[in-house]
């Protein structure tokens, strides 16, 4: 047997040791991103000195900001020659800067509910791990919200939710064999119903009726995200819709869909506002009154509609032709497969593109201030800043509102990006 002449043999593993601090934690992050190379360090330093620069002339107009005064005369007199905001401003105009000058104080809590009953209505949807039955919630959400913002009384909104309910089951129950007398009988029995609700608010004004609040009363950002929430919402299916018919194989829809996305696309939206508050109303009877919000409601979801249209039809080009034959070599029809396979991976790719054209249409709502209406902007450029005690007050307005719009808009592209790792399948 030959013998062992090892010194020494180990029976037992090596702790485990901590990489050196140069390899581990905020050390190995700082020194990999800022200082890996000497044009990095350069930059480095040239960041931070504008940083620094930044913050040392802003600080001093933030931390004296004055919070309590009548008037901006008043803030000057408590500044006496120092450096200071007058957020003041902020602190007495802000009900109207969120929910308009019109709009009836002790009606407050009614935006307010809504509001919270939205991030309700839009958690199963937003949320796939959720319960499905709270989507019965979210079908409901949007004539409750109708009732609690507008006011009136219920019978609206009540008669406006069976005619959906009804056209829905009536679109469901002759689609399968006649997909248009479906889609006509389910309009038609939805109109029914909202004449119906017309004649049965006449008859009954009191029923659990809210205060009436006409929607010129409506401002503030309480409008921008009225106005950014609904068209949004309708502009999706829309979009989607003509992003299907663009590439259908039927010339008359394909041209239609192609004249109606070419056509919005190349007109500003500003111009499509003025339309909507000026020249629509030539194309209405003699004394018909379409409410302006319906108006800029809709010319909002047709401009968006238009963008995400063509942002659907990106991530269907994406897709390999395999997906289409696949789908057919199952006996899928054209529905089924654009429903169950087409769609579904479509829409995964056009996430970024579908949001990115959200919150532009969102921010695109404080060009109604153009057309008269005082959205937030509007309230900053109309009421407040005309008024002889805050005239001249604009860094802090215009920087609230800002701050206002970026905590909504960043929100939802963190929302976005989330969506996208959760939808990442093709790495797991």
């Amino acid at each position: 047997m030959a013998k062992n002449n090892a010194p020494f043999v180990r029976h037992e593993l090596i702790e485990e040791q901590l990489p050196p601090l140069t390899e581990r934690g905020l050390v190995k992050w700082v020194r990999e991103n800022l200082f890996s190379s000497p044009f990095n360090v350069i930059m480095t330093l040239l960041s931070l000195w504008v940083i620094y620069s930044i913050i040392a002339g802003v600080a001093p107009w933030f931390i004296n900001g004055v919070w309590n005064a009548d008037s901006v005369r008043e803030c000057y007199d408590i500044l006496d020659g120092a450096t200071g905001a007058c957020f003041a401003v902020l602190k007495e105009r802000f009900p109207q800067l969120i929910y308009g000058f019109k709009y009836p104080s002790t009606e407050y809590w009614r935006p307010n509910i809504a509001v919270i009953l939205m991030l309700f209505a839009l958690a199963p949807v937003l949320f796939r791990k959720l319960p499905r039955q709270l989507l019965n919630f979210s079908l409901i959400y949007p004539f409750l919200a109708y009732w609690l913002i507008w006011g009136g009384t219920p019978l609206v909104p009540v008669m406006a939710f069976f005619g959906f309910a009804v056209g829905v089951y009536c679109f469901r129950r002759f689609s399968a064999n006649a997909f248009a007398l479906g889609a006509i009988v389910g309009v038609i029995v939805a109109i029914i119903f909202w004449v119906l609700s017309g004649y049965l608010v006449g008859a009954n004004e009191t029923f659990l009726a809210l205060e009436a609040v006409p929607s010129r009363d409506m401002g503030g950002f309480m409008l921008n995200i009225l106005l950014g929430t609904i068209a949004v919402s309708l502009s999706i299916p829309l979009g989607i819709v003509l992003a299907l018919g663009r590439k259908s194989n039927m010339p008359i829809i394909k041209w239609i869909c192609v004249l109606f996305i070419e056509f919005i696309r190349g007109v500003p939206l500003i111009t499509l506002l003025f339309v909507a508050n000026v020249i629509l109303a030539f194309f209405f009877p003699p004394d018909t009154s379409v409410d302006l919000i319906l108006r800029v409601i809709v010319m909002m979801t047709f401009f968006n509609a238009a963008y995400i249209a063509e942002v659907v039809r990106g991530g269907l080009a994406a897709l390999p032709s395999g997906q289409s034959e696949a789908a057919n070599s199952l006996g899928l029809d054209y529905a089924q497969s654009m429903r169950l396979i087409i769609l579904p991976q479509a829409l995964k790719v056009s996430i970024p593109g579908i949001v990115n054209v959200s919150v532009g249409m969102l921010k695109d709502t404080t060009l109604v201030s153009i057309i008269s209406m005082f959205d937030l902007v509007g309230m900053i450029r109309g009421p407040i800043l005309s008024s002889t005690a805050w005239n001249g007050v604009y860094w802090e307005l215009f920087g609230a509102a800002a701050t206002i719009f970026f905590i909504v808009c960043f929100s939802v592209s963190k929302y976005s990006q989330w969506l996208e790792r959760q939808l990442e399948t093709s790495n797991r």
